[in-house]
């Protein structure tokens, strides 16, 4: 008697199951159903965002104002070393040397931006002597330059000016009397190479060339 009622009681167990797990995947269905529509909610209210000013469009004239903004970066660069070479004519206060950081960065920012971002991808440049990989070795060696001159600077503020003046000081005896470095000498090739590494990247990555024509 026991035995005849089994295949009936497994049947129903069987189908309680089929229930309830059918129950359990349509209410996971459910949720997955609303996190995606919640999801697709909000990447909609984030396209609709869209977070421009009328007042700051420069259009057509983002170049201009582009160059013009570089070219002031890279005038004050050269006009504070002039000033500051022009206070401290001792090269005990301000070596020479130290111009060379200045120099190899105006050099950096010429090769920097005398090759165009077509010329980089290979569209306006297939031709000559290496073609694009010339074009991309010619603005990566620009890049060092510029890196380079202003790590220099910094190597010539902090290990002549500021750490330098503080080893004097502390060595100093009462018959020597050192001469004292000014740390404005210093800032002022710091500042330097760094207005013109800035004016450089904002010359070569803030214009179009779809405004060229």
């Amino acid at each position: 008697m026991l035995n005849s009622y089994f295949p009936l009681s497994l049947f129903c167990h069987l189908v309680y199951f089929d229930i309830s797990g059918k129950k359990l995947y349509a209410k996971n269905l459910n949720k997955t159903s609303r996190a995606i529509s919640h999801c697709s909610v909000m990447s909609g209210f984030l396209d609709n965002c869209n977070p421009r000013c009328e007042c700051i469009e420069l259009g057509d004239r983002r170049n201009l104002l582009v160059s013009i903004v570089s070219g002031c970066l890279f005038f004050t660069g050269w006009w504070i070393v002039i000033d500051a070479a022009a206070i401290y004519p001792d090269e005990e206060q301000l070596h020479k040397a130290f111009h060379t950081c200045g120099a190899v960065g105006t050099i950096a920012f010429f090769m920097i931006n005398s090759v165009s971002n077509g010329q980089i991808r290979g569209d306006a440049y297939s031709t000559g002597c290496m073609g694009q990989t010339g074009a991309r070795i010619w603005l990566f060696i620009g890049f060092l330059l510029g890196f380079g001159a202003l790590i220099g600077a910094s190597w010539i503020l902090f290990g002549f000016y500021v750490v330098n003046n503080k080893d004097m000081y502390r060595n100093v005896t009462v018959t020597t009397t050192p001469i004292d470095k000014p740390e404005w000498a210093g800032v002022a090739i710091f500042l330097q190479n760094a207005l013109i590494f800035f004016s450089s990247l904002l010359f070569k990555f803030g214009r179009t060339e779809d405004l060229w024509g």
